[in-house]
């Protein structure tokens, strides 16, 4: 069997797909996207297909470290993102191939159901409460929720207030045997996260993700010893090299993203990394179906993980969602807030090649907002 084409589409609404086809007929299907960057990364995959064209599929890690490390400069986003899709579809080949789920060729099932969460947003304690209540009677036990949306370099007395209203909102609604998750995305500096994190320490958050940027790793040990909130991080982290120092700081949830950290190959050596370091797993995907399916077959496959994320209803999903571009949508169907395990061959999911077509006719040009300060100074996002 050889790999005879590969195929990308850009998909509303900010996604990405990739189709490698083999010469049997056996075709794989994978996600590699940066958001508010496909284009760029459609490029990656287009100039990694001239290496694939011809390549036994069945190679899956061969391919992955000439991918990785044939080129002198390495790493990245946008080379980690479009390798992470391609992998994706090379398990997907080698499940259908082998016919069996690719978490069964990563060991076996450690689990029968994965726990998956749900996100809720809006700007006022009442809608936060609106939102949660709609989650958790559509079953889910679990919510994720921004802590602020544009944020002072120095949150103010009110910011910080205005914070732990809206998830003290959250956890009325949720009250004490389910969970909120706070995403702070980056957007707080050192001195605030902490100060946050302690105002919210009594609410008893599952964890808080990214509290500081990835380049602000040196300080991340200090904050990890400060805080009395699990400390989650690692979907802007694009493989083991990255996640060690992070690791080693003492983060408790690691979030590696299926869709740029070198997909199931490298997220799958991630996860074992974590476990060393006593780390659950809990990885990050507000993205497609895809990037989910292969998300799934890690965690029903790593003994330290934790809960998924997934995007059904996310804010971003304006023109399309988790369940447009699929045949079959049973492998999303989340009874009492999880996903059940499927045998179904390769990631598990059948993608409807029609409306995926139908979709890159239209594309899309996503990008992310550029926020400002009061003052017109660059804000984070």
């Amino acid at each position: 069997m050889k790999i005879d084409r590969v195929e990308t589409f850009l998909v509303p609404p900010r996604w990405l797909f990739c189709r490698v086809e083999t010469d049997e007929g056996v075709v794989g299907w994978g996600e590699p996207v940066v958001e508010g960057r496909a284009e760029v990364v459609r490029a990656a995959v287009d100039v990694l297909a001239e290496y694939l064209v011809g390549q036994d599929p069945l190679r899956i890690e061969d391919h992955w470290q000439v991918m990785t490390k044939a080129g002198f400069y390495r790493g990245g986003p946008v080379l980690s993102s479009a390798v992470a899709g391609l992998d994706q579809a090379l398990w997907d080949i080698a499940g259908k191939a082998y016919g069996a789920p690719v978490h069964a060729l990563l060991g076996g099932p450690v689990r029968d159901r994965v726990r998956v969460y749900a996100w809720v947003g809006g700007d006022e304690p009442a809608h936060i409460a609106e939102q949660v209540a709609a989650q958790t009677e559509a079953g889910f036990t679990a919510v994720k929720m921004n802590a602020a949306g544009r944020t002072s370099p120095m949150a103010t007395a009110a910011e910080t207030a205005a914070i732990v209203e809206r998830v003290a909102a959250a956890r009325e609604v949720l009250g004490p045997h389910r969970d909120v998750a706070v995403d702070f995305h980056g957007r707080f500096t050192p001195a605030g996260a902490r100060r946050v994190l302690a105002e919210l320490a009594p609410l008893h958050p599952l964890f808080a993700e990214e509290p500081l940027l990835p380049e602000h790793g040196g300080v991340l040990p200090a904050l990890v010893a400060a805080s009395p909130v699990p400390v989650a991080t690692g979907e802007r982290l694009y493989g083991r090299a990255e996640f060690l120092p992070v690791l080693g700081a003492g983060v408790a949830v690691a979030q590696p993203d299926l869709s740029h950290a070198g997909g199931i190959s490298e997220v799958h050596r991630i996860a074992s990394l974590a476990d060393v370091y006593g780390a659950q797993l809990a990885p990050h995907c507000p993205l497609g179906p895809i990037a989910l399916a292969a998300s799934l077959q890690i965690a029903f496959s790593a003994p330290n993980f934790l809960i998924q994320e997934q995007s059904r209803g996310i804010h971003y999903n304006k023109h399309a969602d988790l369940l447009s571009y699929l045949v079959d949508t049973e492998p999303f169907h989340f009874v009492d807030g999880h996903a059940h395990r499927t045998t179904a061959p390769g990631l598990g999911v059948s993608v409807d090649e029609d409306a995926v077509r139908a979709a890159d006719r239209a594309g899309h040009r996503w990008r992310n907002p550029l926020w400002r300060h009061d003052d017109g100074s660059f804000a984070e996002w």
